[in-house]
Formats: C-alpha cells, structure tokens, sequence
C-alpha cells in the first residue's frame, strides 16, 4: 500500500476513500498480508499529520503499528542495495519525471518479492511496464 492508500483509508475527505475502506476490509477478511515500506512510512507520517486532526493522526499511526506487530503488515526497510537499485530505475526512466523516489524504491521491493498488486491512485506504476495491478 502506498501513501495515497493509507491517507485514503484514514480520511474520508478523500475522493476513494469508501473503495480504499471496502478493499482494504475485503483483503483483511481473506487473512492478507500488506507490504509496504519504510519510505512509504516516512511520507504516509508526514502527511497524516498534516492533513487529519492530530488525535486522529495519532489514532491512524497507533493503528498502523498495531497491524506490524500483528503481523499483517509487514514493513520492508530501504537498505542500500535496495537504494542503489532505486537510483538505477530512477536513471533508466529518465523520460518519467512525475515518478518519486520512493514510487521506485517501492517497484524496487515488489520486484524482489514478486508483489504484483498495490493499493494506491498514483498511475506511474503502470507506466513503467513491470506488470504491477493497481487497486482499489
């Protein structure tokens, strides 16, 4: 799941946030596991706190670190073989600007563990033509 997914299912000022809720429940129903990583954490942080009322930020990120030690969600760190990998893609796809950084450290990480689906608004995952599905 990306930012955009998680912000999605906190804040229901977001425009899918009833589709991000009904997938997220749906995938949670069927025991699923989540990944994400810890660039991911660093923005979905920021921007929780930043857009939602501090209880409610608080209460998004207590949720967020009771689904880690639940197990369901499992959160991958950037280490610096990963890094270098990001900064090759980053490179390679010289000709897609809008694409972030850590957009191609997730792609990075989801190569590795053959990930194909993810939760997020943002298209750049399907302009890159590594097979990924997005959701919701």
């Amino acid at each position: 799941m990306d930012t955009w997914g998680w912000l999605s299912l906190r804040d229901r000022s977001e425009s899918c946030h009833d589709d991000v809720k009904e997938f997220y429940c749906r995938f949670r129903e069927q025991r699923g596991i989540i990944f994400t990583s810890d660039y991911v954490m660093d923005e979905t942080i920021t921007l929780l706190f930043k857009r939602l009322q501090f209880a409610s930020a608080r209460e998004s990120l207590a949720g967020i670190e009771k689904a880690v030690e639940e197990g369901y969600l499992l959160m991958e760190r950037i280490d610096n073989v990963r890094f270098e990998k990001a900064r090759e893609l980053r490179l390679k796809y010289q000709d897609k600007p809008g694409i972030s950084f850590t957009d191609f450290t997730s792609m990075v990480v989801m190569n590795e563990l053959g990930i194909r689906d993810i939760v997020t608004h943002d298209e750049h995952f399907q302009h890159v033509g590594m097979g990924f599905q997005q959701h919701p």
